[in-house]
């Protein structure tokens, strides 16, 4: 049995998705590819806020987060980390044999504007890494905020993965002085995994051309010159490309301010939902994801076997990631998803509480 899934990614595809996948292959060097290249990009620049160059990466996006540290960090990195993900880059980082230090925050409390300003100021750091919004504990920091005071910090290149608000939010690349900015396909683009869309300042890919050891795949000097090609560096997963030229047409169709809107207003009616039942959100007030929620077990529910009664009925939330399994459950709202899809996950949560063990109201 397959089941539509409400978890935070990957996240349901539709069909209309599905069948541009299966479209004939063309050649990555051809006119044919070129043509289907660069009509992605006017619709790529306004979604990202840009007018620089976007390119698209046969990669999950941790390809490329690694990548881009690989490309512009010489001196030190600073991880701002509340949540799995945001941690990892810490690792991820020092795997990559850069001296690294994370800016830690609890899971579910954003990234603090003051306190990022208070380290970058202790000087050595020639690159930030953000996390726009930490899926495992459902916490949205305030980005416009961050980008200010990376603002006062004309040496530090910042990298900021938007791997799950990337179409579902504003997020003015430009206007907020950004240098690397990142989505996956499989988040609110509603894609299958395997792609990444990214674009790259141009103080960026100068800071990229003078690193020795920024590698191949991920060169971004090499993504830029093929770029304006028309082309990828390797060979791209061209059935993902054909998903997002239909993607996109059906965004142009709904319209940007539209789109958001529509995940604004489903965030709210899955919170206002769990709200009435009892529960309360994980992240901070007014620090709540737009893409998904992510609640506090205050009632102790049994999640696994909510979990089971939902498969019954065709659904999967997620039970709460690593050290907060059991003790939260995960909503995605992203992606495709209407009031009717989402009301029709709700009429089954309600029925799957029914009788559902717990150990407290």
């Amino acid at each position: 049995m397959t089941y539509k899934l409400f978890i935070p990614g990957p996240v349901a595809v539709s069909e209309k998705t599905l069948r541009a996948m299966a479209q004939p292959m063309i050649g990555h060097r051809s006119t044919d590819f070129i043509a289907l290249y660069r009509a992605l990009t006017p619709q790529l620049q306004a979604l990202m806020g840009t007018r620089d160059s976007v390119y698209l990466a046969t990669s999950s996006a941790w390809g490329v987060m690694e990548g881009a540290l690989r490309n512009v960090a010489r001196e030190k990195v600073l991880c701002c980390m509340n949540g799995a993900f945001s941690d990892k880059w810490l690792d991820v980082a020092r795997r990559c044999g850069l001296e690294a230090a994370g800016l830690q925050f609890e899971w579910g409390q954003p990234v603090d504007p003051a306190a990022l300003r208070a380290e970058l100021a202790k000087g050595g750091y020639d690159a930030v890494t953000i996390i726009h919004n930490e899926t495992s504990c459902g916490c949205m920091s305030d980005l416009p905020a961050l980008a200010a005071v990376l603002r006062e910090f004309p040496d530090v290149i910042s990298i900021v993965d938007t791997v799950s608000s990337f179409s579902a939010v504003p997020i003015e690349k430009d206007a907020l002085g950004l240098d690397i900015v990142l989505a996956g396909s499989q988040k609110a683009l509603a894609l299958p995994p395997g792609l990444t869309v990214l674009s790259v300042s141009k103080r960026a890919l100068a800071r990229a051309a003078t690193s020795p050891t920024r590698g191949y795949y991920f060169d971004l000097v090499e993504f830029e010159k093929n770029h304006e090609g028309g082309m990828t560096p390797s060979t791209p997963v061209i059935p993902l490309i054909y998903a997002l030229r239909s993607k996109l047409e059906d965004i142009a169709a709904e319209g940007i301010p539209a789109r958001f809107a529509r995940h604004a207003r489903l965030n709210r009616t899955v919170r206002d939902w769990a709200f009435a039942r009892g529960f309360q959100l994980f992240p901070r007030e007014g620090f709540g994801s737009v893409t998904l929620n992510c609640f506090a077990n205050t009632r102790g529910i049994d999640l696994p076997a909510l979990n089971q009664k939902l498969k019954a009925r065709g659904f999967v939330i997620d039970g709460g990631y690593g050290p907060l399994k059991g003790k939260t459950f995960r909503i995605s709202n992203m992606g495709d998803e209407t009031d009717e899809t989402v009301a029709e996950l709700l009429a089954a949560l309600d029925a799957g509480l029914t009788g559902i063990k717990y150990t407290s109201h």
